[in-house]
């Protein structure tokens, strides 16, 4: 992790402008194309219902409430204890970091202040819960997004991709294969292969994460409803799939720190299904805002907490 946070440093330079430029060009292009939806958002916007926002933050917080004990029951299968205060700080840690340009410090905050929050030294099986706990996730929200299809209306979901996709991931976390690509990576490092879970854990990972982007599709829902969108609770987990879109296209999109615009455009897209124009832009802006508050209000809320608790 050392060696490879020294690499990137010595091209730091290069690849903030890279991803600056990448960024800067991505938004105005998208600025131009919704410049009409952005006449009927932007008054939305000033109009936001604050009880709904107010209840979408609550939701989004319960949401990642329930992600960390996802992290820490992968972190006890892989021999780590980890108290709740802790892995809640080193998870808000590492998505605040996601919009820092270079990509590795999302993974490298959380080994770090794991590190100096517990003492916990075992970097490849730490990286290994990080990549765990990403695939787990993302291969939920896509069968949460499959399974709520059905149920919505016009819908316009790259279904071929997604399925792809997550076969792929089933493929990659397959304990054998898991094991043995994730011991390559790490033998330059001097670390051995990661112990690896077996399948009905996986599994029970795959049923818990699910129902937290049913959560997450909760928050979601009241943000549109904020902008006076007319979503049903019925919509909640086609919303839940909508936000997984999302952050997986945000993991994926290397050149744009955290996904920006990119996160967005791939929401916007889905959000038509249930929402105008409009609403649906402005629900992104908002997912956006929401989510980066309610990060940093979970992790000082945390480091308070965990303060107080040492004293």
């Amino acid at each position: 992790m050392q060696e490879l946070v020294a690499r990137l440093a010595r091209r730091r330079r290069l690849l903030i402008a890279i991803q600056v430029v990448f960024v800067t060009v991505l938004l105005g292009m998208l600025a131009w194309a919704f410049r009409d939806s952005w006449r009927d958002a932007a008054p939305r916007l000033r109009h936001a219902s604050v009880p709904d926002l107010l209840l979408a933050c609550g939701f989004l917080g319960l949401y990642y409430l329930l992600f960390v004990i996802g992290w820490q029951w992968i972190l006890r299968a892989l021999g780590i204890r980890a108290t709740y205060p802790v892995a809640l700080q080193a998870e808000m840690a590492s998505m605040l970091a996601k919009y820092i340009p270079g990509g590795i410090w999302t993974p490298a905050a959380r080994v770090l202040w794991l590190r100096r929050a517990s003492g916990e030294r075992r970097t490849s099986v730490v990286v290994t819960s990080i990549l765990l706990e990403a695939g787990l996730s993302a291969i939920a929200g896509i069968v949460v997004l499959l399974c709520a299809l059905p149920f919505v209306e016009g819908w316009d979901a790259p279904l071929i991709p997604l399925v792809l996709f997550a076969a792929g991931l089933l493929g990659l976390l397959h304990p054998r294969v898991f094991r043995a690509i994730a011991g390559r990576v790490f033998r330059p490092f001097g670390a051995g292969p990661p112990p690896v879970l077996p399948w009905r854990s996986l599994l029970g990972l795959v049923a818990f994460y699910a129902s937290t982007w049913v959560i997450g599709g909760i928050a979601l829902l009241f943000i549109v409803r904020s902008l006076d969108g007319d979503a049903q609770l019925v919509d909640a987990p086609y919303l839940g799939g909508t936000a997984a879109v999302g952050a997986i296209v945000a993991v994926l999109s290397v050149l744009a720190p955290s996904g920006l615009g990119v996160r967005e455009a791939s929401m916007y897209g889905l959000l038509l299904a249930v929402a105008s124009p409009g609403v649906a832009l402005g629900a992104t802006v908002l997912n956006r805002l929401a989510i980066t508050l309610v990060e940093a209000a979970l992790l000082a809320a945390a480091v308070l907490f965990w303060r107080l608790r040492r004293a």
